[in-house]
């Protein structure tokens, strides 16, 4: 555990009939640090914000806040905001009375409900002019900005968010998370986001955490993660696909290098010892496309069979023996005929296995 650490969760384990849900969950969250909890669904991640919360006890394993094992502390007593993708609003009450629902809970006085409610609408860009609205005829962003200000206003130690955007269209999602971390980071909020989507994760959290099957695959900075992925799950659920499974290995006599073989030929790069399982292609991996070469190793050949256009950069899909692999490629392209597809060491990972 970190000096700075705020929580800390230390050997968290839970079954669900007699099956392990998670298994020795470990990590830290510093002060005013945002950290994503990310995975597919159905490995835990919704469970693990319950035990911090309260709601939920572990088998095994405790959390600490400020150092306290939390253990016999109640939910309310935890003073820590959930914010979840269904919102939860309630539709007999107006904005103002849903955002003091907290408030009133903790038996705040009239006053400081008005004063405090008042606050939260305008930090969520609503302003008073929302207070007296109904709740129901809100759009879906107004909603979600009525339960982000009803989960600040009580002023948590902690914030926890559960797919609280999942329910919205990708433009609306990506203009309110954007929103969401300035706000978090403004007041220096200390925050939990459980999500499966890498793309909302890596734009508002500090560091991630990568579950699947109930255990951390890996924890890091988004950038060190999309760059260093630990293994070949971590890479898929990133989005880098281009993953070629190694059939053997071969020690270069006389160098420093291993060198892979895979259906699609042979990579190596230098100082690799050999263990790993998968090769790893990266996006910009492609250094140059010509009719022959004079490589024996870091070569694809194959052909392109289409072009396309995504997350802002031009692609295309080649394929090869192997199956097909996908690159950014912003220079001439020339379909039909095969081509040798030259590949930049530095853009080539050897990785271990998923259950490894």
């Amino acid at each position: 555990m970190r000096d700075e650490s705020l929580l800390a969760l230390v050997g968290i384990s839970k079954n669900y009939n007699a099956a392990p849900l998670l298994r020795d969950i470990s990590f830290d969250v510093a002060a005013g640090e945002i950290v994503s909890v990310l995975g597919p669904s159905g490995t835990g991640k919704t469970t693990l914000l319950r035990m911090i919360a309260g709601l939920e006890q572990a088998d095994a394993g405790r959390v600490l806040f400020e150092g306290k094992d939390l253990q016999t502390v109640p939910p309310h007593a935890r003073e820590f905001g959930m914010m979840f993708q269904d919102l939860a609003l309630f539709p007999h009450k107006n904005v103002f009375e849903n955002v003091a629902f907290g408030l009133r809970m903790k038996n705040v006085s009239t006053s400081e409900t008005r004063t405090r409610v008042q606050e939260s609408l305008e930090l969520v860009g609503l302003g008073q002019r929302f207070a007296k609205r109904d709740v129901n005829t809100l759009s879906g962003g107004e909603q979600q900005r009525v339960a982000l200000a009803r989960t600040l206003a009580p002023r948590p130690r902690l914030v926890m968010f559960d797919e609280p955007l999942g329910a919205l269209d990708r433009i609306l999602r990506e203009e309110l998370v954007g929103e969401l971390r300035a706000l978090l980071k403004r007041l220096h909020l200390t925050a939990l986001y459980v999500t499966h989507d890498q793309d909302e994760a890596f734009a508002v959290a500090d560091r991630l955490i990568l579950l699947n099957a109930g255990r951390i695959q890996q924890m890091g900075a988004p950038i060190e993660m999309y760059h260093q992925p630990a293994n070949e799950f971590v890479a898929r659920f990133l989005g880098l696909t281009n993953l070629l499974e190694i059939g053997n290995w071969k020690l270069e006599v006389g160098n420093t290098k291993t060198i892979a073989e895979t259906k699609a030929g042979n990579f190596s790069v230098p100082f690799k010892n050999g263990n790993a399982r998968f090769v790893l292609l990266r996006p910009r991996a492609v250094e140059r496309i010509v009719d022959q070469t004079e490589r024996a190793e870091n070569v694809l050949r194959g052909k392109i069979i289409a072009r396309q256009w995504r997350g802002g950069h031009p692609q295309i899909v080649v394929e090869t023996r192997a199956g097909n692999f996908v690159f950014e490629w912003d220079g001439h392209v020339e379909g039909e005929r095969e081509k040798v597809f030259e590949l930049n060491a530095d853009e080539i990972q050897f990785l271990k296995g998923a259950d490894e």
